[in-house]
């Protein structure tokens, strides 16, 4: 085998003056990956003096390009674009990794002039689970003052070496039988996006898929160590099928209405808002990463939901209030909204069903800094550790660094993450006024603590979200059956990018939510998704 090859698979300068630093949301990585996010989105100042803006710039576009797959552009970042280019192929394509995610953190100056942008890197290998890690990105820069990514091979493993690489190892095993709430029988070839759920589900109570993650010697190809380990041999072979909370009829809904998301990157979940048991999670490709459960995304405008909560808890704004909803305003960036609509003299009411960016963003400094956060968690669950019974992604809400990403807080981009599943509990717990811990089999642990929402602004949030389908931005449900509430939301990815589009809805018993990657715009993108699983599901 190629010497060159850095991971295989098997089967069975100078010194810079300080100055005021222009922070990069650190959550600029994290979207790119995967999941979707908010790449660059213009923080502010944050502190007086640090590294050069440029290096921490440049360290975020490398781990964008490497997370959305564009490894020459990622290469290029580097002291060695063309062993970079390798190398980072090798890696992914070899250890069957599908959308690496990462999450950057602050940068270090370094006394010799150079920087270091520490990360945790979140790989999925196909069929297994996802493998974390922490490593750092060094920064030099070069005689015509733009930084590089000084290239060696530590920075994509910190144990990756000349001496040492890494392989994948997978072990054979039954596939898992499972059924539906009503006991019809699931399977992977009859719902293509239940495949990756079920080997995960079917890894939990000790089956499933099973494999690792090796450190082998590059000479002898002798095991150095276990990197990381998936699945376990089951202590007792059960017979009995699996038993979930989904439902066939949600679930194969739920699969074709992805087919309106046009080939992109979507998922989506539906859940009962009574008990959080999950109906449908489906994903586009079917195949591979469970960004429905797992994905990290801003959540865009739909998060206005959680931050029209906050104001409501403390009376800070009434529906019925005027809150100017102008073209642009000016925190630290230039804010506008979608298409750059204006609504002067607009209630509240009409900025959220209109979701006025601007009018959200003038209202920051009603809560305080930690403020949104803390309603996220006590109220809605996001950012405690859930037990869906798969591995989840659970939420992040940090407080903002400064006024800037305050701003965007407000209209759910920043450093907020979120994904479906998130977004279905979110709206879930809006309209009941409890959280319920979301899960995908019976009996999951519960061991989150929240608190009920009044019933006054229970009341509020359910008449802003019905306006917005009878007379708002998701008004392409406003056709079906029922009293169906929604919103909709645009969410920043980069430059690069075009926007992720968002949408969440309820009715009867059910909350729904999508997300298609680059979409442009909720209501064009996600809209559609939604219309096409209500109306395949009757009200019940």
């Amino acid at each position: 085998m190629d010497t060159q090859v850095d991971f295989i698979r098997t089967s069975p300068g100078r010194r810079r003056p300080r100055r005021v630093v222009m922070a990069f949301t650190a959550v600029a990585v994290v979207a790119a990956l995967g999941v979707g996010g908010t790449y660059a989105a213009g923080i502010g100042p944050f502190a007086d003096d640090g590294p050069d803006p440029k290096a921490e710039a440049q360290a975020r576009a490398f781990l964008a390009d490497w997370s959305a797959g564009r490894l020459p552009d990622a290469a290029a970042r580097t002291t060695s674009p063309g062993r970079a280019r390798q190398v980072l192929g090798s890696f992914t394509s070899g250890l069957d990794i599908e959308k690496p995610g990462f999450t950057a953190k602050a940068p270090k100056e370094n006394d010799d002039g150079t920087v270091t942008v520490p990360f945790t890197a979140r790989m999925p290998i196909t069929g297994l689970g996802t493998w974390t890690y922490t490593s750092a990105l060094p920064l030099r820069e070069q005689k015509d003052g733009d930084w590089k990514v000084d290239w060696r091979l530590s920075l994509v493993h910190p144990r990756l070496s000349d001496t040492e690489k890494f392989r994948l190892e997978r072990e054979e095993s039954e596939p898992v039988e499972a059924t539906d709430r009503d006991g019809e029988t699931l399977s992977g070839e009859t719902h293509p996006s239940l495949g990756p759920v079920l080997a995960q589900l079917a890894a939990r109570s000790g089956g499933g898929p099973r494999g690792a993650v090796l450190l082998v010697d590059r000479t002898t190809g002798d095991t150095v160590r276990t990197e990381a380990a998936f699945g376990k041999k089951p202590a007792v072979t059960s017979e009995r099928p699996l038993r979930t909370t989904l439902d066939a009829r949600w679930q194969s809904a739920a699969e074709r209405a992805l087919a309106e998301a046009g080939g992109k990157n979507a998922a989506l979940v539906a859940l009962r808002i009574d008990n959080g048991e999950i109906l449908a999670v489906a994903n586009s490709p079917a195949a591979g990463f469970n960004r429905a459960v797992s994905g990290t995304y801003a959540p865009g405008s739909t998060w206005k939901i959680v931050t029209s909560s906050a104001l409501l808890l403390k009376g800070a704004v009434a529906p019925d209030e005027v809150v100017d909803c102008p073209k642009y305003l000016t925190v630290g960036k230039k804010w506008q909204n979608v298409e750059t609509s204006e609504h002067p003299g607009a209630t509240f009411r009409k900025d959220f069903t209109e979701s006025c960016n601007t009018a959200f963003i003038s209202l920051r400094g009603k809560l305080g800094d930690g403020e949104l956060g803390n309603v996220a968690k006590k109220y809605f669950g996001v950012g405690q550790t859930w037990h869906v019974g798969v591995p989840s992604y659970d939420g992040s809400v940090p407080a903002p660094r400064d006024e800037t990403e305050k701003a965007a807080s407000m209209i759910g981009q920043g450093r907020i993450q979120a994904n479906p599943l998130i977004m279905a509990s979110v709206t879930a717990t809006a309209v009941s006024g409890t959280f319920h811990q979301p899960s995908l089999v019976p009996g999951t642990k519960d061991t989150t603590a929240t608190t009920a929402l009044p019933r006054s602004v229970v009341s509020q949030l359910r008449t802003l979200l019905r306006a917005t389908v009878t007379d708002g931005t998701a008004s392409i449900l406003a056709d079906l059956p029922g009293e169906i509430g929604g919103k909709t939301g645009t969410a920043e990815v980069s430059d690069a990018q075009d926007n992720n589009g968002w949408m969440v809805a309820h009715r009867g018993d059910v909350a729904v939510a999508c997300v298609v990657e680059e979409g442009v715009t909720g209501s064009g993108s996600a809209g559609p998704v939604l219309h096409s699983l209500l109306s395949a599901v009757p009200e019940s």
